[in-house]
């Protein structure tokens, strides 16, 4: 059975993310009190449920507190579980509560809803250094999230090693869930070329400018050398997904035109790619 565990920060998307795992056949129980985890997956269990995921948060204030003990449980007993962390910036939860004029959960606790989405960030932070999958939703539209959850447990069960490759722009912010990142706006800009900057990376007009430099060449060689070196002993050391940001001014030429050649590198080396251009239909 594959059994996934939803979590993150209130207002962060974890009700799309839950849409998304349904129509990818997943079996989804929003806000189970941490204590019923184990059970709940006993009774999975027994029932023969191929695809599991429970979202448990901070909705259950005082109850939240017993999810450690929950996956202590269930590591010692020898069940198999994933945990997904859903992030958002702070900024942007502080945003969507305004818009939603939704409460925190921990409002009646903290004077302001700004104070509460720091406790609960700091409740939060175990879960987010065991996370197997780490998906933050700062700059993604729902549909981009879908995209991405889709990618990553659409298939059969037994998740695989995967590779997360992000175009983004600086402009728009960085790319916060990254492992590895590289900036590179150091290249030829086809902004400036009237005829290249209404298209993107993904232009076969565009990818060959930016890819006719030597030194773009130069960088994408020594990217693949790295990638190909380290990506061996995050395995070893048991990640089950390493997240490779690339980033540009806007996110629409040079990062895309990169990360699509890491795309087809990656591919070609027989790993599981996921890839999203996160800025490229932004002005």
């Amino acid at each position: 059975m594959e059994f996934l565990i939803v979590t993150g920060p209130s207002c962060s998307g974890k009700s799309y993310v839950v849409s998304a795992l349904e129509e990818v056949g997943f079996y989804c129980a929003d806000n189970l009190p941490p204590a019923l985890i184990y059970k709940f997956y006993e009774l999975c269990m027994h029932a023969q449920v191929q695809k599991v995921a429970v979202v448990t948060d901070i909705r259950g204030v005082s109850l939240f507190s017993e999810l450690s003990i929950a996956l202590d449980k269930m590591r010692d007993r020898g069940n198999s579980f994933k945990v997904l962390f859903i992030d958002c910036e702070d900024g942007v939860l502080l945003n969507r509560y305004k818009e939603t004029r939704r409460k925190h959960p921990l409002t009646e606790k903290y004077e302001s809803t700004e104070a509460a989405i720091a406790a609960e960030r700091t409740l939060l932070e175990p879960l987010c250094a065991i996370a197997d999958y780490n998906v933050d939703t700062s700059q993604l539209s729902t549909s981009q999230l879908k995209d991405r959850i889709t990618a990553l447990f659409g298939g059969d069960g037994g998740r695989s090693f995967t590779v997360h490759v992000e175009s983004f722009g600086f402009k728009y912010g960085m790319c916060r869930e990254a492992d590895l990142m590289f900036d590179v706006r150091c290249f030829k800009n086809p902004y400036y070329i009237p005829e290249l900057k209404p298209l993107t990376g993904l232009d076969k007009a565009v990818s060959d400018y930016v890819l006719s430099f030597k030194e773009t060449r130069s960088f994408l060689d020594k990217l693949y050398d790295m990638v190909d070196f380290l990506l061996p002993l995050y395995m070893a050391e048991g990640k089950s997904e390493v997240i490779i940001g690339i980033g540009c001014t806007g996110g629409k030429h040079r990062s895309v035109t990169c990360v699509e050649a890491l795309t087809a590198h990656l591919k070609d080396q027989g790993i599981k790619v996921v890839t999203t251009h996160r800025d490229i239909r932004k002005h």
